[in-house]
C-alpha cells in the first residue's frame, strides 16, 4: 500500500505485526535491513522490551484487512487503514498510514485494540464475529468512543468503514476452526438485500442512459436540502428528490427500503446511506481506482481540486473519439469539465464526493470491471 514502512514508529505489538506484513512484502532483494519477523521483539533497534502479555502465536491467529472511511470528505474518504481482528478473544484494532515528508511513513493508531459491537443495522448491539469480515462489510463505531480521531469525522455520530480488502488465506483457514452462524439475523439480510435490489433493478433502465447526470445531480440536490449540514434528511425530503429526477419508486417498495434505513427510529437518514441502497454502488476495485485518481490530483490533501488543476491533468490524447477523428483533445476535455462543473457546488473547484459521484454515474453503464478501470487509468495516468 504505501512504501518505506521500515521507518514507521511501532508502539505496541499489534502495530509491530502490521508493519512486518507490509515490511516482508517491500523488502527488496539486496536490501541489508533485516525483517522484523528475524529481529528480536525490541522497538527500533533498543533494548527497551514491549509490556503485553499476549505472545505472538496468539496474535497470529489474526486477520488483516484494509479499510476506508466512508465519508463524501476527500481528506476523509482518501485515508489509507490497516485492521486486524483476532480470533482468540474477538477483539479488533485499526491503523492509519500517514506520510510525512516524502521518505517517512508512520502507522499511527485510529481505532484502539478492543472488542466492539456493530452500531447499526440488523446486527446493532452485537459483538464482531469472524463472519463479518468480508471484503465490501461495513464496520461502524461511534465517532465520540475515539477522542484521539480527527475532527472531521467527530463531526458524525457513527464513523463507517467499508473493508476494501481481505488477506482471503487467512480468513478460509480461520473459518475452519470456527465459523459462527446466525441464521434469523441472516434471512433478515438476505431480505433486506432483496428488497433493495427489486428497486435497483427498477431504476436500472433509466440510470443506465442518464447516470452521470442523475448520479451527479442527485449528490448536489441533496447538499442543498441538507440545511444542517450533517448529511442526515427525512423521508419527505427523499421522496421529493426521487419525484425531481424521475426515479419512480413504488410506494410499497420505498416504505420497504425506509424501513430498512431508518434503522434508529429517528426519521433521519444519511444521504449517502439512501443513495447507496435505492441505486446501489460500484464495488471496491472500482471505488479503489476512483480514489487513486483523485488522491493525484489532491497532492495538498485538502479533499478539493481547484478545476484549474483538473483541467491541466486530464489527458484526453487517448481517448477513442481522439483517436478515431471525430473529436478533439480540447473538445473531449471541455465536455468532460463541463459534466464535472454542473455537479459542483462550487464553481472553482471539486470535492471528492462530487467527483466520486461522477464515476458512480458513469460506473452503472460499463459491465466489465476493467473497462472501468481503463476510463480511469488512461485520462489521469494511474
Amino acid at each position: 500500500m504505501i512504501d518505506h514502512l521500515s521507518r514507521a514508529v511501532i508502539s505496541d505489538p499489534e502495530q509491530n505485526l502490521a508493519i512486518e506484513q507490509k515490511e516482508s512484502d517491500h523488502i527488496l532483494p539486496d536490501s541489508k535491513m533485516t525483517p522484523l519477523r528475524f529481529r528480536k521483539r525490541t522497538l527500533h533497534e533498543t533494548k527497551i522490551r514491549t509490556h503485553s502479555t499476549l505472545t505472538e502465536n496468539v496474535l497470529s491467529h489474526k486477520l488483516q484487512f484494509d479499510g476506508r472511511i466512508v465519508s463524501r470528505n476527500g481528506r476523509d474518504a482518501c485515508r489509507e487503514l490497516i485492521g486486524f481482528f483476532f480470533t482468540h478473544d474477538q477483539s479488533l484494532t485499526i491503523y492509519e498510514y500517514r506520510q510525512f515528508g516524502k521518505n517517512r511513513t508512520n502507522v499511527l493508531p485510529f481505532i484502539q485494540k478492543s472488542i466492539y459491537n456493530h452500531q447499526c443495522g440488523r446486527r446493532k448491539g452485537k459483538q464482531y464475529r469472524l463472519g463479518d469480515f468480508y471484503v465490501g462489510a461495513t464496520l461502524t463505531f461511534f465517532s465520540s468512543d475515539h477522542l484521539s480521531l480527527p475532527e472531521s469525522i467527530k463531526e458524525n455520530t457513527l464513523l463507517k468503514l467499508r473493508i476494501t480488502n481481505i488477506d482471503q488465506i487467512a480468513l478460509d483457514s480461520l473459518k475452519t476452526a470456527s465459523m459462527e452462524q446466525e441464521d434469523d439475523i441472516i434471512i433478515q439480510e438476505t431480505n433486506d438485500r432483496l428488497v433493495f435490489k427489486a428497486i435497483q433493478d427498477v431504476l436500472k433502465e433509466k440510470l443506465h442512459k442518464r447516470g452521470v447526470r442523475i448520479l451527479t445531480g442527485l449528490g448536489k440536490y441533496f447538499q442543498q436540502l441538507d440545511k444542517e449540514g450533517n448529511g442526515l434528511l427525512d423521508k419527505a425530503d427523499f421522496k421529493q428528490a426521487l419525484k425531481v429526477f424521475h426515479l419512480e419508486v413504488s410506494e410499497k417498495d420505498f416504505e420497504s427500503a425506509w424501513l430498512i434505513l431508518n434503522d434508529n427510529g429517528n426519521g433521519k437518514v444519511d444521504y449517502g446511506e439512501f443513495k447507496r441502497g435505492i441505486i446501489g454502488e460500484m464495488n471496491e476495485y472500482r471505488k479503489s481506482y476512483v480514489r487513486k485518481a483523485f488522491m493525484k490530483l489532491d497532492f495538498n490533501k485538502s479533499g478539493s481540486v481547484p478545476i484549474i488543476n483538473i483541467r491541466k491533468c486530464y489527458c484526453a490524447k487517448k481517448h477513442s473519439q481522439v483517436i478515431s477523428g471525430h473529436s478533439t483533445e480540447e473538445e473531449i476535455k471541455s465536455s468532460f469539465l463541463e459534466t464535472l462543473k454542473v455537479a459542483c457546488s462550487k464553481s472553482d473547484e471539486v470535492s471528492y464526493g462530487e467527483f466520486e459521484d461522477y464515476y458512480e454515474g458513469l460506473s452503472i453503464g460499463i459491465v466489465d470491471d476493467e473497462d472501468f478501470v481503463n476510463i480511469l487509468r488512461t485520462p489521469w495516468g494511474i
